[in-house]
């Protein structure tokens, strides 16, 4: 206490907050010389569907005969955090599923350890592996190996957080608190394009939409549409940054009895049928660099099939790019209007892409003190994780727990509760965590049993910081799904 101010302990800033004001990080308030949470403690409730509003839980509306344990599951979003650490979690709950007493230890982590994943849908050229990826000037992470039909990119991590400059941590901080409340951020690329990115929603690479992301590559789409193209035209070409598909020559072509068509790829080629490097990588045809196909293309070998008349269908690996030819006197290939029947085939490229989206995954180490506020033994906990006796949750969304040591986590934000992130000035990210497991292994590792509460109890009482509290619909079964977690 100093004057009129009171002393937050809820993070290493340690605040000291004026009556009616929030600390520096909006979390915290001091209301009449008591330290309470902004935001309400979030419990989820199957029996609300989802996108039902929120609705404020009033603890004197509350019957502990009406109480259904299995309905409701105490999340860490609002509940407060065990900082500094040799106190228990702001709640300990238990609650009755399928007729076992589980435990779950809810708590809002304070992560210094802390980044995103994020999956990017599109075939188009976002910057070279390795790229340091930029947040208003600042570097928040870097361009990672891409997957099938997706580019990634690597944000935050301690480095990012506390081992730059301060301007950087701040960023890099409030960039991973945007992105896991599915808000959208833009970030550029050295030696790429600038890129914004939103859960749940398509990205925008260079100010273009993106509409779909690839089938599969140009030697898996002639393998998969060579039955529909078969008749309709001689040559199909399906271009592709990383491989590249040629009807005549691929094994799907040879099985269904494909005549050769004397057609050359410039590129490296691999198997029969599937070239590397036709072009650079880019914005254009099939995540190349490409506005004219006809640039991969060498002399027709008029010896092995090439002649006058000779039909060929080039197209992207996601229909969005597609042109029909015919070879003239000379064996050059000629535009010509593309025929309704093959038209169709590309049509059905598009219908089998599915939509672009970007996807962001929160990763963290959810390990050093925090675990004291679950067990008195903070090792016992990693271990029941690592058994499969406690399960994980962030917000009541399931995560993802790495094998080896501590308790390296991930997690879908669209999964979680709206706007689950804050931050603290350190800076590092807030989130919400929680454990669950039956009572008697929680005894077991040595929790703290002593502070274990009923559901009822909290929604009439609050917790340490307040007893203000809403219900949301979960996004997903309540955990634990029944039995042992």
């Amino acid at each position: 206490m100093s004057d009129d101010k009171i002393r937050c302990d809820a993070c290493p800033v340690m605040c000291y907050i004026a009556d009616g004001q929030a600390g520096a990080c909006d979390r915290y308030a001091n209301e009449g010389g008591r330290l309470v949470r902004c935001d309400p403690l979030t419990i989820l409730d199957a029996r609300l569907a989802a996108g039902d509003e929120v609705r404020p839980f009033l603890g004197a509306d509350w019957d502990d005969g009406l109480i259904a344990d299995g309905a409701l599951f105490v999340s860490g979003l609002g509940a407060g955090t065990t900082y500094p650490d040799y106190k228990p979690a702001p709640f300990i709950v238990s609650r009755e599923v399928d007729g076992v007493d589980f435990v779950t230890v809810v708590t809002e982590a304070i992560y210094s350890y802390c980044g995103v994943k994020v999956k990017i849908d599109t075939d188009r050229h976002l910057g070279p592996e390795g790229a340091v990826v930029r947040a208003d000037g600042e570097a928040v992470g870097l361009v990672v190996t891409s997957e099938y039909g997706s580019q990634m990119l690597s944000l935050g991590g301690v480095d990012h957080l506390t081992g730059g400059s301060k301007s950087e941590g701040r960023v890099t901080c409030e960039t991973l608190m945007a992105l896991g409340n599915r808000e959208a951020v833009t970030l550029t690329i050295e030696g790429g394009a600038e890129v914004v990115v939103q859960a749940g929603r398509p990205p925008v690479v260079d100010g273009t939409p993106e509409d779909r992301m690839r089938v599969g590559c140009g030697s898996a789409t002639v393998g998969m549409f060579a039955a529909h193209w078969q008749g309709l035209v001689d040559e199909v070409v399906v271009v592709d940054d990383h491989i590249t598909g040629v009807m005549s020559e691929h094994q799907a072509g040879k099985v269904l009895g494909w005549a050769p068509t004397g057609i050359r790829i410039k590129g490296r080629r691999s198997t029969p049928g599937r070239y590397f490097q036709v072009a650079a990588p880019g914005l254009g045809w099939g995540g190349t660099d490409l506005t004219d196909p006809l640039a991969i293309l060498g002399p027709w070998d008029g010896k092995r099939g090439a002649r006058p008349g000779l039909s060929l269908l080039m197209v992207s690996t996601t229909g969005e790019h597609a042109a029909f030819y015919v070879l003239d006197e000379a064996l050059r290939p000629v535009e010509r209007p593309m025929p309704p029947a093959l038209a169709e085939t590309v049509e059905l490229i598009a219908q089998n892409c599915e939509p672009a989206l970007c996807n962001v995954l929160f990763a963290a180490g959810a390990g050093g003190s925090l675990r004291a506020g679950v067990t008195r033994n903070p090792v016992r906990l990693t271990q029941s994780v690592k058994a499969g006796a406690t399960h994980v949750t962030c917000g009541g969304a399931p995560a993802w727990v790495w094998p080896g040591g501590g308790i390296t986590l991930m997690v879908d934000v669209t999964r979680m509760p709206a706007r689950s992130f804050g931050s603290v000035p350190t800076p590092a990210l807030v989130a919400p965590l929680e454990f669950t497991l039956t009572r008697e292994d929680y005894r077991a590792m040595g929790g703290h049993d002593h502070a274990v509460r009923s559901v009822a109890d909290i929604l009439a009482n609050g917790g340490e910081y307040g007893d203000a509290a809403r219900a949301v619909a979960p996004a997903g079964p309540l955990p634990p799904k029944g039995g042992r977690p």
